[in-house]
């Protein structure tokens, strides 16, 4: 592309190169590769389903190496919540009336959303009588920068939860309360890591200052809490549908947030053994987490259980010089019932030591223990991947990411009776302690490419590998079934109405 100076200035600015943009301009031209299914994970095969005894015996071992680790809870809660209130747009708009069934289940349920209180403060004496008429002005109190702006907060500053007394929690608290249950280490310091939108660091900041010393106290823990930024160089160029660079009324090139894969270098740069990652808007009502705080202590130890064998592995590997059959066929057996990576048939053909070689890359690496939920329903999930070289590997996969044109493709995807819920637990260093670089275990193939619209133009924006997608594609994976009631995200503001979040 022939970008002119000041086309070149403004990517310069965002920390990109012109060469990485023209990267994504022959990306757009040319696609991504889709992903080739092998088979739906199912109990036995490749989803490990704990009985009550080994859920006990792995809570039992994180509570006791698990908490020396440095520990680390990562949230991604960047964004504004504004999506969450998409139907409330359109009757704002007059695209959609009061008689809307949606718009209708709102108002019927104002009364138990935790940020009634405080909506019906700011509407004043008005405010009886405006509920009743079903007013767009009860709406323009609650998303507006006239009234609590929930149009424009962040979803980790909206009220989730309504306790007795009348005590409301954010989102981003119930991230602390759920932190103090299973992610302090032994000295009883709880990390948490927040991504948070530039436009809205004040406000988080401000908030924790408020609420942290209530929840230290109450817990009896010290919060160790930072916070990121998405990085902007992760950006990605928007183009139009003929691949042509997409340029704004004022003849700028459009640049887009890369999606959550951009987290994948806020990750890279926590500081600590174990990793604990959830969305911020995945939470439930304080009267319900036991199950969460259970299955992410299992989770937990079921990564220091295999890290323990791993480590073990890594060690003799490195010492090895001499073939050893006995060895390659335990990893090999290891690999595939443990740790979800099945070798190629070509790699018996190998010699012993390009065996051990191969062996020891494969087992050091990240590890991510993922928790996923029974399904009924089609779209993305966990999988085995069938690759180039002969090997299948476990994947998170994503509906965008498989070719609906096959129906053998389609057929496999059809039969997964799992779903991810973005409930991992990682192991972010290797045998000797080392972090790992992250960016080298990502696979740059798997990206997305979307169409978006910018002015009332149609636009085609693309996303980076996900971050628990293509972004950890090179990691050793493990699936575990976990309890629906663990999983409670809030996509709409309607959700909130739902059991798990009116405790």
């Amino acid at each position: 592309m022939d970008f002119n100076q000041k086309d070149l200035d403004q990517i310069a600015a965002l920390g990109i190169s012109p060469e990485e943009v023209e990267q994504q301009i022959s990306r757009f031209k040319n696609g991504f590769p889709d992903l080739n299914l092998f088979a739906p994970v199912e109990p036995g095969n490749g989803l490990k389903k704990l009985s009550p005894e080994e859920l006990g015996a792995f809570i039992d071992l994180f509570e006791k190496q698990g908490i020396k680790n440095e520990l680390v809870k990562f949230v991604p809660a960047s964004g504004a919540a504004s999506r969450m209130f998409k139907m409330l747009y359109n009757f704002l708009d007059g695209a959609i009336s009061a008689e809307d069934s949606d718009v209708q289940q709102f108002f019927n349920g104002l009364k138990n959303f935790a940020f009634y209180d405080e909506l019906v403060e700011v509407l004043g004496v008005d405010a009886n009588f405006a509920i009743e008429a079903r007013d767009k002005k009860v709406v323009e109190a609650l998303l507006t920068e006239n009234g609590l702006n929930y149009g424009f907060l962040p979803k980790a500053l909206l009220a989730f939860h309504r306790y007795e007394a009348g005590k409301v929690t954010k989102a981003i608290d119930e991230h602390l309360v759920e932190g103090a249950a299973y992610a302090a280490d032994e000295n009883g310091v709880v990390k948490l890591h927040f991504t948070v939108s530039a436009e809205h660091m004040d406000l988080i900041k401000a908030h924790i200052a408020r609420v942290k010393p209530v929840y230290e106290s109450e817990f009896d823990k010290t919060y160790d809490i930072s916070y990121s930024v998405q990085d902007k160089a992760t950006d990605t160029l928007a183009v139009d549908l003929n691949n042509v660079p997409f340029r704004k009324e004022n003849g700028e090139l459009l640049f887009r947030p890369g999606g959550h894969g951009a987290l994948l270098k806020n990750l890279d740069a926590i500081e600590g053994d174990i990793v604990f990652i959830k969305n911020v808007d995945n939470v439930a009502a304080q009267w319900l987490i036991k199950d969460t705080v259970d299955y992410k202590k299992a989770l937990g130890g079921i990564l220091v259980d295999l890290q323990n064998k791993v480590f073990e592995y890594c060690n003799q590997l490195e010492n090895f010089t001499e073939p050893e059959e006995e060895l390659e066929y335990e990893i090999s057996v290891f690999l595939s019932e443990k740790l979800g990576y099945k070798l190629p048939d070509s790699f018996t053909k190998k010699t012993s030591e390009e065996k051990l070689e191969l062996l020891f890359k494969i087992l050091n690496r990240p590890i991510r223990i993922c928790g996923v939920v029974e399904s009924s329903g089609t779209g993305g999930g966990p999988f085995w991947v069938s690759h180039n070289d002969g090997t299948q590997t476990l994947q998170l996969v994503e509906t965008a990411q498989v070719n609906l044109e096959k129906a053998d493709q389609v057929a496999i995807l059809n039969a997964s009776c799992y779903a991810n819920i973005t409930d991992l637990v990682c192991g972010v260093k290797n045998y000797k302690g080392e972090p790992f670089d992250l960016l080298q275990f990502r696979d740059p193939d798997t990206g997305f490419i979307a169409e978006k619209s910018a002015g009332g133009k149609v636009l085609k924006a693309m996303e980076l590998p996900g971050l628990w997608n293509g972004a950890m594609s090179d990691w050793n994976t493990v699936f575990v079934e976990v309890p629906i009631t663990t999983f409670n995200p809030v996509k709409t503001v309607l959700d909130l109405l739902k059991k798990e979040h009116q405790g």
